[in-house]
């Protein structure tokens, strides 16, 4: 997949786009869906990590730390989203979600003062609006239990993933293959939830097999092959079509949540969904970030 980025890219969008459906259908506590989504995948992502080390060499401990402690705020983004699904729907849910483009942009200003282009100045109130509209306090008749609580849960999810994003530039390396540190991290995630869940007592080890199938099939699938292709393809793409090849995400889960879990987001809050998009879109499309990442969980 190295020669062809280009097909990395799609099929990796195309795999996660699965991720939030996959969660709606083990229909399990958000806890309870994050540890195993974490859980199974550590096995798969230990023998590519092994394979890495016997090919490169150990990776430098500053590295290992840095990604473990990403590990432990990405398990904090998986929850969180994991509640905006239950509140919110996996279509709108993963939506919310990639606002974290633009907030990765703003807390790296803040935090590290790289400014933001003026793009991505202009593109955050906008997707804030479209947020505001996918909420469902304007209009009548919005999906989802709690759109609100939902869209509250979504922030939280896509301030959590920027936070993950920007450590995870830190520790990783373009110069060798991604399978140790999503190893690292993904095992941090595993501990922090199942520490977490048994904190506040949602954390169900013995969930049943339809659902364990689920989980299973969403670790391999979303943990494991979905961010080994989306991290092989970015660094070998030019910006513009990495935006493009993953914006169809989240416009692939709204349409797979709508087809095979009969979500029907109102015609505001769909408005708001091609409003957070369409701002996602102007922030990256006119810049080149020094190492692309996925757009979400």
């Amino acid at each position: 997949m190295t020669d062809r980025p280009e097909l990395a890219g799609l099929l990796g969008a195309l795999v996660i786009a699965f991720s939030a459906i996959l969660v709606r259908l083990a229909d399990v506590t958000p806890v309870t869906a994050a540890f195993f989504r974490c859980a199974y995948a550590v096995p798969a992502l230990a023998l590519l990590a092994w394979m890495e080390r016997r090919r490169h060499g150990p990776r430098e401990r500053r590295d290992r730390l840095l990604a473990c402690l990403a590990g432990v705020i990405f398990a904090a983004d998986l929850v969180f989203w994991n509640y905006s699904i239950q509140s919110v729907g996996a279509g709108l849910a993963t939506v919310l979600g990639n606002v974290q483009v633009v907030l990765v942009a703003l807390i790296a200003w803040l935090v590290l003062g790289e400014r933001p282009t003026s793009r991505t100045l202009l593109a955050i109130p906008v997707a804030l609006g479209g947020v505001v509209l996918i909420s469902g306090v304007v209009g009548s008749g919005a999906y989802g239990d709690d759109p609100a609580l939902g869209v509250l849960y979504g922030l939280l999810t896509a301030i959590s993933y920027a936070a993950f994003l920007l450590i995870l530039r830190q520790a990783g390396s373009s110069d060798r293959p991604p399978g140790g540190l999503l190893f690292d991290a993904t095992l941090a995630s595993a501990v922090a939830v199942a520490i977490a869940g048994v904190a506040i007592g949602n954390l169900d080890l013995t969930p049943g097999l339809e659902s364990q199938a689920w989980l299973v099939l969403l670790a391999l699938s979303s943990q494991v092959l979905g961010w080994m292709l989306i991290s092989v393809s970015l660094p070998r793409l030019p910006a513009a079509l990495t935006s493009i090849l993953l914006m169809l995400q989240p416009v692939c889960t709204v349409m797979l949540g709508a087809l095979l879990l009969d979500e029907s987001p109102s015609p505001v809050q769909l408005a708001g969904v091609a409003i957070v998009v369409a701002a996602v879109g102007f922030a990256t499309l006119g810049s080149r970030p020094r190492e692309p990442l996925p757009q979400s969980a």
